[in-house]
């Protein structure tokens, strides 16, 4: 068994500013996401608005899932990245009608910053 398999995707966005990371990474049967910002595929500064943010990061984590073999109704565990936890809400909205009736654990935290000034960052891991 291959211990790791990188899985890359042109309907997400690329590495931030190259950095050394992948997309996601499948391993021991769940597959593994880099934090996705509310960037468009090609853009570098995220769509503007909270809820306009999660939403983006929602597709991205569902296209880079898609490439992986899997989807969002088969994430474990998230975590999520806030600049002002006064955005709770507004992410919580839009992240609640992606994740359906089975949701995932989920971590939440306020952060002092992000990349390209972004208001969320999610990160996630999922079963294969």
């Amino acid at each position: 068994m291959a211990d790791k398999e990188i899985v890359r995707t042109e309907r997400a966005p690329a590495p931030f500013q190259g950095a050394p990371y992948n997309q996601a990474v499948k391993a021991a049967g769940f597959v593994f996401v880099a934090g996705q910002l509310g960037l468009k595929p090609g853009d570098k500064e995220p769509v503007q608005g909270i809820a306009e943010q999660t939403e983006q990061v929602m597709q991205n984590l569902r296209a880079i899932l898609e490439e992986a073999g899997t989807g969002l109704d088969r994430l474990v565990k998230t975590t999520v990245f806030l600049q002002h936890f006064d955005d709770f809400a507004a992410m919580n909205e839009v992240y609640a009608r992606h994740v359906g009736d089975r949701p995932p654990a989920r971590s939440t935290v306020e952060v002092a910053k992000l990349p390209s000034g972004a208001l969320v960052e999610i990160e996630a891991v999922a079963l294969l």
